[in-house]
């Protein structure tokens, strides 16, 4: 092969047609190096910041809210937009694009008004992360024994970026604890992994409208999320170790990782969270009842059609 049909057959390979979302087709580990530097000297300053779709997490909202000292329900309304997450029925928000330039709210010219407490989608670029993570199974007690990781990262490169032009060079590794990756990492983890938990679901089963609105209510607004454990009849449903309601009382971080556990149980009957045993027996019993009732409905109408046609 020529080499100039070597390079004829890259573009096929890797150009925009087959790859709209601009990876390079390189596989990154922690200690490898790349150059990229993004600051208000470069042409392409902000340009990354309109035309994007940006979802946000419970983490992000929980930072916004509080650098804006907005309440939850107020910044949802003012500053997102609906959307379903990863090609899913669960619900979530992303940040909603200023009409007059289909520009993130939060930007100017000057840069981003939020800098430090940008969303973790903002964090990513130019190195994204791919982590293929295998659920584990579960002890006697409903902890996950962790499964297999696959972790890779690959450098996403869009060609109005001048960053790449820039002589900063650094590793994975720095490039993401310069940006506040690896602490978005954690505090995001199992959230993603309840989106992924639905989506490996598959179209033929959908979640209930309650089910929709409780996972909405904990991904976007905890002062709710917390009314509802503290106002309701959850803490005499779930058995919760009073060091656990101590922190959530008063801890929002605390209690955005619990409504995690809270939504695995819930949604996916994971064992995160345990159900009190009369709370169980009552719920077993009134299950039996529905099923029982259901079956002598049906012997019902099964009995009046055979006597309508013996009519």
């Amino acid at each position: 092969m020529t080499k100039q049909s070597s390079v004829t057959k890259e573009k096929v390979l890797f150009g925009k047609e087959q790859n709209p979302s601009n990876i390079l087709p390189q596989k990154l580990t922690l200690d490898s190096k790349i150059k990229f530097r993004c600051h208000p000297g470069v042409k392409c300053f902000t340009a990354c910041c309109g035309g994007i779709k940006i979802i946000l997490t419970p983490y992000d909202i929980l930072m916004l809210t509080r650098r804006l000292e907005m309440p939850a329900h107020e910044f949802i309304g003012k500053y997102t937009t609906p959307t379903y997450l990863e090609n899913t029925d669960m619900p979530g928000v992303m940040i909603k694009l200023r009409e007059e330039d289909d520009r993130c709210p939060f930007v100017t010219p000057e840069g981003c008004t939020v800098y430090s407490d940008r969303p973790s989608a903002c964090r990513y670029y130019p190195v994204g992360m791919a982590d293929f993570h295998e659920g584990g199974t579960r002890d006697a007690d409903g902890n996950e024994i962790p499964g297999g990781e696959d972790k890779f990262f690959f450098v996403v490169k869009e060609d109005h970026c001048k960053g790449f032009e820039e002589d900063k060079e650094w590793t994975v590794r720095e490039w993401r604890e310069d940006q506040g990756v690896d602490v978005r990492d954690e505090m995001n983890r199992e959230w993603l992994r309840l989106v992924m938990r639905r989506k490996s679901f598959g179209a033929q089963a959908e979640l209930s409208r309650p089910a929709k609105r409780m996972f909405f209510m904990a991904s976007t607004d905890l002062a709710s999320f917390r009314r509802f454990v503290f106002e309701s009849s959850f803490l005499d449903t779930y058995i919760v170790d009073d060091e656990t309601i101590e922190k959530i009382k008063n801890d929002d971080v605390e209690l955005m990782m619990f409504s995690y556990k809270y939504l695995a149980s819930a949604l996916f009957g994971v064992q995160t969270l345990t159900i009190r045993e009369d709370k169980l027996k009552a719920k077993i019993n009134e299950m039996k009842a529905k099923q029982q009732r259901s079956v002598m409905k049906s012997i019902q109408d099964y009995e009046q059609m055979k006597q309508a046609s013996n009519a």
